[in-house]
C-alpha cells in the first residue's frame, strides 16, 4: 500500500501537493475522536449548530475566489466556470440551512388518551462517513454535509485524491466558524483504508458519490463488518433525454448541448442519450452539430457529441429511456404538458424534467433508481437520510 498521493494538475501534468496517508493506528485515532466530539456535539442546542453552519458558509463565501483558482488547478475545469460552483454550493447550503429546523422537529402524533403523548424524533446515527468525487466536489460534499452535521452527527470527509485542498478548504472555514475540535476530520485515504473505515465499529453512517464499482466496494466492506451500518450510495448514470416533435428546436438543442458538454461532460446528471423524433432529426441534428463547432475548448477541456437513434413515438422512446441499468435522471423536451405528465411514471430515474437537465434542486429529492445508487440528498428527505427515527411513548402518571 502507497504510503501518500499527489495530485497531478491536469493540463501541466506537474504535481500540485502530496498528501501522506495515516497508518491505520492513527486512523482508529482519528475515529475514536470523532466518536467522542459527537457525544458533546449532539447535545449542543441546535440554534447553535445553526449559526455555526452560517458562519462557515460565510467564511467560505469570502475566500471564494481563491477557492475557484485553486479548484481549477486541481480539477481542470476553466477558470470562466469553476465560480458557478461555489455560487450552487452556497445557494444549496442556505437552502439547507433554511429547512433544517421543521425537517428535524419532533413530530407530534394526536393522542385520544390524556394520559399518553408520543412522537417520533429524528436523532444522529453517531459517526458519518463522507466519501466525495472530484467533478463537483464542493456541490457534492456540502448535499450530506451541512444536514449531517446539523443532525448532530460528526463527520470523517474523504475527498478524491484529485480534489484534496476542497475538504481542507471546508475544514478550515468551518474551524474558523468555531466548529468544536473533530467534529469535522478530513482524511486523505488509499482504496485499502476506505474499506478499513467503511468497517469500523464506530462508523455508523456512510455516503458514497462515485463509481459503481466504488459504491459496491463500499457498500460490500460495511456489510462485511457484521454490523447493520446505513449506507447512501449516488454512483454512475446514463441519462437519457427524449425530444418530442412539438418542441422548440432552438431552445432543446442550446439546452442538451450544454447539459452534454458542461463540465467536459463529467457531471453525475449530463446528458449521455439523445432521443429524437424522427419528423424533427434532421433538423435537430444539424443544429446541434452547428452549436458544438462554435465551442472553443482547449485544456483542460475536451469536445464531443452524444447522439441518440431516431425513434418513432412516446413508447419507443422510454422503452429506449429506460433500456439502461442506470437511472439518475432523465429530461424530455414538449410544450405539451399532459403529454409529459403522462410519461413522469413510465420513466425510471431519481429525477425526471421537463425542459431542463443537468441541475440539481435543493427543494428536490436528490435520488437515483437501479445501478445509480441507494438513499437521498437534498431537499426535507436528505435530513431523513442522515438520521434515524427514534419512537417516544409516554404513559402520564400523577
Amino acid at each position: 500500500m502507497a504510503n501518500s498521493q499527489t495530485t497531478i494538475i491536469p493540463h501541466t501534468q506537474q504535481p500540485l501537493v502530496t498528501r501522506d496517508y495515516p497508518s491505520r493506528e492513527q486512523l482508529d485515532d482519528i475515529i475514536v475522536a470523532s466518536a467522542t466530539a459527537q457525544e458533546h456535539w449532539k447535545v449542543l442546542a441546535f440554534k447553535d449548530r445553526l449559526e455555526i453552519c452560517r458562519r462557515f458558509l460565510d467564511e467560505m463565501k469570502s475566500s471564494a475566489d481563491i477557492i475557484a483558482g485553486e479548484l481549477t488547478m486541481q480539477m481542470g475545469r476553466p477558470i470562466s466556470q469553476t465560480p458557478g460552483e461555489l455560487k450552487g454550493f452556497l445557494a444549496r447550503g442556505d437552502y439547507l440551512l433554511s429547512i433544517a429546523e421543521d425537517a428535524l422537529r419532533d413530530v407530534p402524533l394526536p393522542n385520544e388518551d390524556p394520559n399518553f403523548r408520543r412522537f417520533i424524533r429524528r436523532v444522529p446515527y453517531g459517526v458519518a462517513f463522507l466519501i466525495v468525487p472530484w467533478n463537483y466536489p464542493f456541490l457534492t460534499t456540502v448535499n450530506s454535509l451541512l444536514p449531517a452535521l446539523l443532525a448532530g452527527n460528526t463527520v470523517l470527509l474523504k475527498p478524491s485524491p484529485q480534489t484534496p485542498l476542497t475538504a481542507e478548504r471546508i475544514a478550515s472555514a468551518f474551524l474558523t466558524a468555531g466548529l468544536p475540535r473533530d467534529v469535522l476530520q478530513v482524511v486523505h485515504l488509499p482504496p485499502q483504508l476506505v474499506k478499513y473505515v467503511c468497517g469500523h465499529p464506530k462508523v455508523t453512517y456512510i455516503s458514497f458519490t462515485g463509481s459503481v464499482s466504488g459504491g459496491r466496494d463500499v457498500d460490500q466492506a460495511a456489510a462485511a463488518s457484521g454490523d447493520f451500518k446505513v449506507v447512501g450510495l449516488e454512483l454512475g448514470g446514463k441519462d437519457p433525454a427524449y425530444v418530442r416533435a412539438d418542441v422548440n428546436i432552438d431552445y432543446a438543442v442550446g439546452e442538451l448541448v450544454d447539459g452534454a458538454l458542461f463540465n467536459s461532460g463529467q457531471s453525475c446528471c449530463a446528458i449521455e442519450r439523445i432521443y429524437v423524433h424522427e419528423s424533427i432529426y434532421e433538423d435537430f441534428t444539424r443544429k446541434f452539430v452547428d452549436l458544438v463547432k462554435t465551442y472553443k475548448l482547449g485544456d483542460p477541456t475536451q469536445s464531443g457529441t452524444n447522439l441518440g437513434p431516431v425513434v418513432s413515438g412516446d413508447e419507443e422512446a422510454v422503452q429506449l429511456m429506460n433500456d439502461s441499468k442506470y437511472g439518475l435522471t432523465a429530461s424530455v423536451w414538449t410544450k405539451d404538458q399532459e403529454a409529459f405528465e403522462a410519461l413522469v411514471d413510465k420513466i425510471d430515474a431519481g429525477t425526471v424534467f421537463q425542459n431542463r437537465c443537468d441541475y440539481l434542486d435543493p427543494g428536490l429529492a436528490w435520488t437515483g433508481v437501479k445501478h445509480s445508487g441507494r438513499g437521498v440528498s437534498l431537499s426535507k428527505y436528505g435530513f431523513d437520510q442522515v438520521t434515524r427515527a427514534k419512537s417516544v411513548h409516554i404513559k402520564i402518571v400523577a
